[in-house]
């Protein structure tokens, strides 16, 4: 279970840059003048943007910098309504966060390719200077439907370790090429369909393996268990029965009991539970199938069976 504080945190909006067509950096600064909390590489926080909305955004500046945390924002006018309401922030302009918390942690042992698609460069970075600083093999595939629209694009492309594929420009990223050599890593970050090509390629060659993040929920066919299922909350001792159609933490919300959530959609992992008892069906993108029972994200996960307890 990853460590991760649900304490909401006063900030300031320190800088707003626009460092891409549609992508703004957020430079934020805590109001109380505290340190922040430490992070590491591949870490992400929780936003609070007002009028309920909370999202996720990588971290992507400096780790030693306790004084500033940087996100960088893609705009989505036919989203959810996060990225316009970041957009929408000013210099000096306060909100909250949460975090930060990391699913995503990276070692730099042996080579590494990394592998970006367009606003999935920005866990990325924090991994590069690490890698960089562990004096690490690696490489970047950079990949977007333009330069214009590539956070960081200029500075990353003078490292000749760093490889652009911007789509207007006729070049196209081939992932069946990325694994060569007997062992490695592959490291990846962006659109659902760009993972999941990279996964396939990476899984077939010995000796590999590819640790992937993902922004978009997972798509999952029926559960495994399509009938009810009883989930007892330990510290109440409370049974309560999940139906199909609803979620774990829709129910848990439901009887009054207090959990941390955000994404709602098995992303974040904010809602991750310990489970005492019980086979879990992982349906979310931060587990995974094949995860261990010990552990579940209750807004997407579901028993695999009658029952489950869970540390609540």
């Amino acid at each position: 279970m990853s460590v991760f504080s649900d304490i909401q945190r006063p900030v300031v909006v320190r800088a707003r840059t626009e460092i891409a067509d549609g992508i703004v950096a957020l430079d934020l600064v805590p109001a109380n003048g505290r340190p922040l909390p430490p992070w590491t590489p591949g870490s992400h926080i929780d936003l609070l943007l007002g009028d309920g909305l909370e999202r996720q955004y990588s971290l992507c500046g400096d780790p030693a910098d306790r004084g500033t945390y940087r996100v960088a924002v893609l705009r989505e006018p036919d989203g959810r309504g996060g990225s316009v309401a970041a957009h929408g922030f000013a210099v000096g302009d306060a909100l909250r966060l949460r975090g930060p918390r990391n699913h995503y942690t990276f070692s730099p042992d042996g080579p590494t390719v990394f592998v970006a698609g367009g606003i999935g460069i920005t866990p990325i970075l924090s991994m590069l200077a690490a890698a960089g600083t562990a004096g690490a093999d690696w490489t970047l595939h950079y990949a977007g439907r333009s330069r214009s629209t590539m956070a960081f694009v200029d500075d990353l492309a003078a490292d000749p370790r760093v490889h652009v594929y911007a789509a207007d420009e006729g070049r196209r990223l081939d992932v069946s090429a990325l694994a060569v050599g007997p062992a490695g890593q592959v490291v990846c970050c962006g659109p659902r369909r760009l993972l999941e090509a990279t996964e396939a390629a990476v899984d077939a060659v010995p000796g590999w393996s590819v640790h992937a993040e993902r922004f978009e929920a997972r798509e999952f066919g029926p559960p495994v268990w399509s009938e009810p299922f009883d989930v007892e909350l330990a510290l109440s001792g409370t049974t309560l029965t999940v139906p199909p159609g609803r979620s774990v933490l829709e129910v848990v919300e439901d009887s009054g009991a207090v959990v941390v959530s955000s994404c709602r959609v098995g992303t974040c992992g904010s809602c991750e539970t310990p489970v005492l008892e019980g086979a879990v069906e992982h349906r979310d993108s931060v587990i995974g199938p094949g995860g261990s029972g010990t552990t579940m994200m209750i807004c997407v996960s579901r028993a695999a069976g009658p029952g489950l307890v869970l540390e609540l």
